[in-house]
This record gives structure tokens, sequence and C-alpha cells, in this order.
């Protein structure tokens, strides 16, 4: 597995690349953004990256930045790697495309579960849109949900969504009204039991509220997980 680590702090790359390597990564070191672009343009000779760990704390061109130009260029599962510990930042990234975040100070543990379970929901091409048969549409108010084109609209406007983002859009839709519990949503969604998995949960219902104008559409059901509001319980 080919992984594409960008991160200016030379002592820090080298010794996260050597614990990489030991477990079975191929690691190329990016020391900038610029850098991490160059690396990523396709190369017949080079087997695609599956993962790009970004360091949000480059020189040059801000993290964020560097973030939406790598989306822009390749489906790639980026996770951000950051000393910003608020909400806010997170789905900021995650608006940008990023799939998944580690916060520092990290455990090696950690980041390698988040490293092997963004590998595994990944896929190398989306499906070209196309218009969905209605049996496979979703309508919840004004918001539709495109199972097979992973398209979302909210009266008719198109909202892009990541691809976690989609992946828990849909599990709520086919129910709602449903409460899911969290350990349930991580499993389907994340494809893990693992804990540490909650905090991302929650960050990626916040991004769905924010892009969906729609904060109650989500609904938190306290010490159990969430379920999708039915559109009459709906406030803007």
């Amino acid at each position: 597995m080919r992984l594409l680590l960008v991160e200016d702090d030379d002592h820090v790359a080298a010794a996260l690349s050597a614990v990489l390597r030991r477990h079975g990564f191929s690691v190329v070191h990016a020391r900038d953004g610029e850098d991490a672009l160059r690396e990523l343009v396709p190369d017949p000779d080079e087997a695609p990256f599956s993962v790009v760990l970004l360091d949000l704390g480059l020189p040059g061109l801000d993290g964020f930045e560097v973030c939406g130009r790598i989306r822009a260029l390749t489906s790639t599962p980026v996770i951000m790697v950051t000393a910003r510990s608020d909400v806010r930042s997170r789905i900021h990234g995650l608006n940008l495309g990023a799939d998944d975040y580690v916060v520092k100070p990290y455990d090696t543990g950690e980041l390698l579960a988040r490293i092997h379970a963004v590998a595994r929901r990944s896929t190398a091409e989306e499906p070209a849109a196309e218009p969905a048969p209605a049996d496979d549409v979703l309508r919840l108010g004004d918001v539709a949900v495109e199972l097979p084109t992973r398209q979302v609209s909210v009266d008719g406007e198109p909202v892009p969504l990541t691809r976690k983002e989609f992946d828990l859009l849909a599990l709520l839709a086919q129910r709602p009204g449903v409460v899911f519990r969290r350990e349930q949503i991580i499993s389907e969604v994340w494809r893990t039991n693992w804990e540490g998995t909650g905090r991302t949960l929650e960050v990626h219902v916040a991004s769905l509220r924010s892009k969906l104008k729609q904060p109650s559409l989500i609904e938190t059901v306290r010490g159990v997980g969430y379920r999708l509001a039915m559109p009459g319980d709906w406030t803007a």
C-alpha cells in the first residue's frame, strides 16, 4: 500500500515513516503542499497512492488549501493531521473533501487504524452521474438522496458530500424516524467497532447539518445515537 506523507518536519516524518514501513506501507514523503501535489500527478509507472496523510501545519500553502487541491486532483482518501481541536476546523477540512482526521498528539495505533479504515473504504472511481430510477431515490421533504449515483440535492440544488457523509445520510434516510445506535452507525458506515471513531461520527453529523442547511434534520438521541427526523419535524 503506497502512502503519501505530507509533513514539513523531517524528524517527525522520518520517525513516522519508519513505523509505517514496519507495518507494510510504501511511504513517499512530501515536505510541503507543492511537493504533495506534484507527487499526486498520475504516473503510469507507479501504483496510485492508497492514502494521503496530510499535516495541516505546512509552510507555504495552507493545509486546508492543499486538501482542497488534492480533492480536485484525485479521489485518494485524505486523512488530516492537525493540532487544532475545535470542531469548526475539522468540519472545514471535511467540507474540503478530507475523509478523516487525527488530532495531535495521537497514538500510533489510532493512526494506523484510521489509515487502514479509509483505505478499505476507498474506491478507485466514483460512478458517473446519471439519472437514478425513482425507486432508488430517497425523498425527504426537499432533500433527495440518489443511491446509485451517490448524489444529494436540496430543493433541486446539488449538495457535494464526502464519501462518508453520503454513506451516513443514506443509512439514516433509508429508515427515517428510526433511532440508530452509535455503535451500529460506526459498524455500518466506518466498517469498524473501534471506539475512537465516535468523535469522527459527531463531526460528520455536524457537517451534514451545515451542508444541507437543515439543523434539525439529524436528531441526536442522547445516550443512544441518531435518527433522521420526519420532514414535518424539521426546522430551518
